[in-house]
């Protein structure tokens, strides 16, 4: 897959479909062999635990990083959560941090009531706040985004007032389907490198 088509098509899923695993897992596989490289990747999960339909990104990262994984760096948990009042010094703690980061950004959005449930994967920064009117820096080279609730209106009642039910749904889902994105592709580049070399040794 070439990175235009990643720009053209930009994945919606439903938490309920049945492969919805299986398409998240595929799209974000290809989309770092794509885009990734050798980059280390870090995951900048976006929210907070004060509110119910924000703090899909704190679960997302506190998920995650019980994996304690060296494939990836994890910032925005339950416990430390990456918000507003913070996003943009973690952001200048993650490039002197890390050199060349490729960045995962996630977040929870408001949306369409037709959209409500869908796990959403594209190219380019998530930007935290827009649906609430904050001026926020934009966050990663992909982003991964939940659709919590419905957009257009009392945008921090809303949020306040989203099903935890919902959120904790998505989360699992964006968890597992990334970790288990970010293992297959070590594992197939580590096999691709061991045939290499196995070649280069017959040769």
């Amino acid at each position: 897959m070439k990175l235009s088509f990643f720009k053209d098509s930009p994945l919606k899923v439903f938490y309920t479909e049945s492969n919805a695993s299986h398409q998240l897992m595929a799209r974000l596989t290809a989309m770092l062999d794509e885009m990734a490289g050798t980059r280390p990747v870090v995951i900048v999960c976006v929210g907070t635990d004060r509110s119910t339909g924000d703090s899909l990104g704190p679960l997302v990262g506190s998920s995650l990083s019980q994996y304690q994984s060296p494939m990836f760096s994890v910032y925005g948990t339950l416990e430390e959560p990456v918000h507003a009042m913070n996003l943009e010094e973690t952001l200048l703690l993650i490039n002197r941090k890390h050199h060349r980061p490729f960045i995962i950004g996630i977040d929870a959005c408001l949306g369409q009531v037709a959209s409500v449930g869908c796990v959403q994967v594209g190219v380019g920064p998530v930007r935290p706040g827009a649906g609430v009117n904050k001026d926020l820096p934009p966050v990663g080279d992909i982003h991964i985004t939940g659709i919590v609730n419905v957009g257009g209106f009392m945008e921090y009642f809303v949020l306040q007032n989203t099903r935890l039910h919902l959120v904790m749904k998505l989360s699992e889902l964006i968890s597992a389907s990334l970790f288990n994105s970010i293992v297959n592709r070590t594992a197939v580049s580590a096999v691709s490198r061991n045939q290499t070399a196995a070649a280069d040794l017959h040769f």
